[in-house]
């Protein structure tokens, strides 16, 4: 990762709003690569940056939380990151090891305008987007699919596609299918839903879809298969409807991504990230990036364009099931003994 560059300002006391004390500043925010960071420059990254000259963001992409985390940790010592958006679960294991610095409404006014569930008590950062995981299948199928069950259908025999564990979507498809069987859930780590599972495995054609499962199932090499809502939206749109997306019978999940601010930077990044971090919760941006890649805001406050706000789970809360993730965390690698036990010779 390039060195980052402090700036000639350093010297002059800084706030959170006097834009003239970040002269000459650049952060670097750690974030996912691919749609994430193409739409994110556009709509959270550049405008803060035209709102704030002098300040420079420079974004460093990776393809998964826990490869974010490893990295930050290479750096715990000098760090080199100053903002971070990860996984909750991932961000709970960084803040457990003091990698980032906890976010209140003093230092971060705009916390005070998000959902409950984007605020934890153990986690240093707060939500900046909730997503969603759906079914995702192409349109030239002939028998749609609507639930996740349903995935085990005859017809889709080496068609079915998605991430299998110990990715969070393969994951999330374990517990909603758990709760719709009646499964104890943490008690039991779900071993209903890893027997429901069972049962869709044999269709599998990969556990492993590269570079990700949406354009294998546009191409047609597989019909079926789960995908993150923001991801699954902006797949289809751009495929002309190729690609087409539906919420399980059965629920779906929320997965959080946090946004984090990185321990022990210089205190003039430190503030600058702050600035930067307190933007990205406003609504006025969360409504900018939600409209235009499909992730649900966390701050309360958004009035999404009815066009958009139908592509999110907002409009379907019933289907939500409730995770605690931080309970879950304790519990997954024994759920991922039970997936390599169990499911995976399933598929063979």
């Amino acid at each position: 990762m390039k060195k980052i560059l402090l700036g000639l300002g350093c010297s002059v006391a800084i706030s959170l709003t006097g834009s003239s004390a970040f002269a000459q500043q650049t952060i670097t925010l750690i974030a996912y690569g691919g749609l994430f960071q193409e739409r994110y420059t556009k709509t959270v990254i550049e405008p803060f940056q035209a709102a704030n000259p002098g300040i420079t963001v420079s974004y460093f992409a990776l393809p998964s939380s826990g490869q974010m985390l490893g990295t930050l940790r290479a750096q715990k010592a000098a760090p080199q990151s100053d903002v971070a958006i990860l996984d909750v679960t991932v961000s709970k294991a960084g803040t457990d090891e003091g990698i980032f610095e906890k976010l209140d409404e003093k230092s971060v006014p705009n916390i005070a305008d998000l959902r409950p569930e984007a605020r934890f008590p153990d986690v240093a950062g707060v939500g900046v987007t909730f997503d969603n995981f759906d079914i995702i299948y192409n349109s030239d199928l002939k028998t749609p699919p609507k639930s996740l069950k349903d995935l085990a259908s005859p017809e889709l025999k080496g068609k079915v596609s998605f991430s299998g564990m110990p990715d969070i979507i393969g994951l999330s498809a374990v517990i909603v299918m758990d709760n719709k069987d009646g499964g104890p859930g943490l008690a039991g780590r779900f071993d209903k839903g890893i027997t429901a599972m069972e049962g869709i495995a044999p269709n599998i054609l990969t556990w492993e879809p590269q570079p990700e499962v949406y354009p294998i199932i546009i191409s047609g090499q597989a019909m079926a298969g789960i995908g993150w809502n923001a991801r699954s939206q902006l797949n289809a749109k751009l495929s002309n409807g190729k690609l087409k997306a539906v919420i399980p019978s059965e629920g779906t999940v929320f997965q959080i991504n946090t946004i984090n601010l990185v321990a022990n930077t210089p205190p003039a990044r430190s503030e600058v990230a702050k600035k930067f971090i307190n933007y990205a919760l406003s609504a006025e941006t969360q409504k900018r990036f939600s409209e235009d890649m499909f992730y649900a805001p966390t701050n309360a406050k958004v009035q999404l364009e009815p066009s958009a706000a139908e592509k999110t789970a907002l409009m379907q809360m019933d289907k939500v099931v409730p995770v605690d993730w931080i309970a879950l965390a304790k519990i997954r690698d024994a759920m991922m003994d039970q997936w390599r036990r169990r499911v995976v010779p399933a598929s063979r």
